[in-house]
């Protein structure tokens, strides 16, 4: 796992400053602690900052082939690279080292652009071709690992792993992108490709961008896309015994390092299920780490306990104060964009903890997604059999009219609770699932929003993220379509980046089982029955799961990583609230209504409405315009200890 960053000139072979490009690297120190490299060449800079996993006496980075003509910077593993030396020697390429890395260089001699599709793993990568004068960078899949970059009026190419060695350089103008803010403000994130600076992009994931020096620079290309066929023919019984073989077998490819190796333990049905393949899998006892509360609301530590217990694993436990808020601007600089996921707290001290005692973690990460776990998925599934009743033409405005009639009724039971609903009842498909995933709703966002700010959107509506990848979904089917969504939106936006930048400020590696891209392929492929059936969601993962985590584990109500915001609101950080939210920083930007701003935070201060999430939201942004906007060029982060 490393740091990547660079500078290529698109139309000549301008001189590259040294310096530059050396504080651009340095700015991801924390990325990977271990070395520090620089290549420059007429009009090409590249950089590498090395957490050693692989091959840590020949590995280092930049890579080169044989001849020296093609070198490449890489961020990531290449799981499948044991099996890729071979057939590569085969065709006559002499390798050096025993890394995955240098499987990159020769590959691309071999295949080109279609040697991204020969790769299993998380990865993204930027690579130079002397002799065909081609730039060439890739994603993986998922999006597991990012990649940032800009392109300057002079033609110059800047990217890197995080925005702040892009942002290092010093010719990115930090002109914020409206259309960024109104996904932020809807979503928590900025999705792909946008940035939160009009200047800047994300490379999107199962993307490559290959630029030849002097040639105009096309737009990224897809080369893989998950399809949701739902035609596997296979019963439920063999369904459960593949699922475990095949979960084994990516686990196992995931525990290949030579650093101490461990996994996050949850008490969550993923985490748990990871940690049991990797027992059955390891010699040794395997090493696990938990964060519990003091706060029984938000504990699941005990869940994590039984699952140490019955695989005797080297189980740690730390306890994080229920206020332990005083992360607000660490996160802030850490993230770059505004970012809007509170459990960024307990990811970050839980990614703290296993860095004390491993280099290596896996996760159970991306399970919600492919096997159907969210609560939010059979919510969905009942609307649609109530939008399914009746055309779109007569739900639209009925339950239109009963949304905006019927109060919004926080305190109610829920079942009392019936606004949402209304209005979910009134959309599309697309258009209820972002209703039900976004923090400020449209109506909330409308009325967030200063007149000015909204003329600069000029009708945008984040709507459009879920329309365009909806488009290219290939299903009709209600859950298969969502699940889609979410692999493209919220797994990347938010969960990737959330679980890359915490784990990376401790120079920590985690690795995802349940990403793997074979595996999502394949449960693409299961029938929708098999993973909400009935009420119960990852239907067929925990039946297989049961011989291997008691029932406690398995099916109890799933709880999630998260916070106290609503107290944190009303008390602790009551005052920060207020400062932040009805400070000068938002104000000064025009963006926003002041008497709407208002309205939050004495609406929810006074107890009348939880606004906990919309609140959260706004103090992450007015934290990112400090630590991020106003900031200087960005200086090394301090490597956590």
């Amino acid at each position: 796992m490393c740091g990547i960053t660079g500078i290529f000139d698109t139309r000549g072979t301008s001189d590259i400053p040294r310096a530059v490009l050396q504080r651009m690297n340095d700015s991801q120190l924390h990325r990977g602690p271990d070395e520090g490299s620089l290549h420059t060449e007429p009009g090409v800079g590249l950089g590498h900052r090395r957490l050693s996993i692989i091959d840590i006496a020949t590995g280092q980075q930049p890579l080169f082939n044989e001849d020296g003509s093609v070198v490449v910077i890489f961020n990531g593993e290449i799981y499948n690279y044991q099996q890729l030396i071979p057939e590569l020697q085969a065709l006559g390429h002499v390798f050096h080292t025993k890394s995955d890395t240098e499987v990159i260089v020769h590959a691309w001699e071999s295949w080109g652009a279609d040697c991204v599709k020969r790769f299993r793993g998380m990865f993204a990568f930027a690579l130079w071709d002397r002799n065909q004068q081609t730039f060439f960078m890739a994603r993986d899949r998922l999006g597991v690992k990012p990649m940032y970059y800009a392109l300057l009026d002079d033609g110059t190419l800047l990217f890197g792993s995080e925005l702040k060695s892009v942002l290092a350089h010093g010719g990115l103008r930090r002109d914020i992108d409206p259309l960024a803010v109104e996904e932020y403000f809807a979503l928590g994130y900025v999705a792909e490709p946008r940035t939160i600076f009009k200047q800047a992009r994300k490379l999107s994931p199962a993307h490559s961008l290959t630029i030849r020096r002097g040639q105009p620079i096309p737009e990224p290309v897809a080369y893989w896309d998950v399809r949701f066929s739902l035609d596997n023919p296979i019963s439920e019984t063999d369904a459960q015994a593949e699922l475990v073989a095949r979960l084994r077998e990516s686990v196992r490819l995931r525990m290949i390092a030579e650093v101490p190796l461990g996994a996050f333990l949850s008490g969550g049905v993923d985490s748990s299920a990871v940690v049991a393949m990797m027992a059955g899998l390891s010699e040794t006892p395997v090493n696990t780490c938990s964060i519990g509360f003091d706060d029984p609301a938000f504990n699941e530590s005990e869940f994590a306990q039984k699952v140490a217990d019955r695989y005797h694993t080297n189980h740690r436990l730390e306890v994080v104060k229920s206020d332990d808020f005083d992360l607000i601007d660490t996160l802030a600089r850490l993230y770059d964009e505004p970012y809007a996921d509170s459990s960024a707290i307990p990811t970050y001290r839980v990614c703290q903890l296993a860095r004390k005692h491993v280099t290596v973690a896996l996760s159970g990460d991306g399970g919600d997604e492919s096997l159907g776990g969210y609560r939010r998925y059979r919510m969905h599934l009942m609307e649609e059999r109530m939008r399914a009743a009746l055309p779109h033409s007569v739900r639209q405005p009925l339950f239109g009219t009963l949304g905006r009639l019927y109060p919004k009724a926080d305190w109610a039971p829920r079942v009392f609770r019936a606004k949402t609903t209304f209005e979910g009842l009134a959309r599309t498909s697309v258009q209820a699932y972002f209703h039900t995933v976004s923090i400020l709703r449209d109506p909330m966002r409308e009325a967030l929003f200063s007149p000015s700010f909204k003329t600069e959107l000029a009708g945008y509506n984040a709507q459009e993220v879920f329309n365009r990848h909806a488009a290219q979904a290939g299903t009709t089917d209600p859950l298969a379509l969502i699940q889609y969504l979410d692999l493209k939106t919220y797994l990347v936006g938010d969960i990737n980046t959330k679980v890359d930048r915490a784990s990376m400020a401790h120079s920590l590696e985690v690795r995802e089982p349940l990403m793997d891209h074979e595996l999502v392929e394949w449960l693409a492929s299961l029938p929708s029955g098999h993973k909400i059936h009935g009420q119960e969601g990852k239907y067929i993962f925990k039946k297989a799961m049961e011989p291997y985590l008691p029932n406690d584990v398995l099916y109890r109500p799933k709880m999630g990583f998260s916070v106290p915001l609503a107290r944190w609101f009303r008390g602790p950080l009551k005052q920060r609230v207020r400062d932040a939210v009805l400070g000068e920083r938002l104000a000064a930007t025009g963006w926003f209504d002041r008497s709407y701003l208002e309205h939050l935070v004495q609406a929810h201060q006074s107890g009348a409405r939880d606004y906990s999430a919309p609140l959260w939201t706004l103090l992450m942004f007015e934290a990112f315009l400090r630590q991020v906007v106003d900031a200087a060029v960005a200086e090394p982060m301090a490597v956590a200890a």
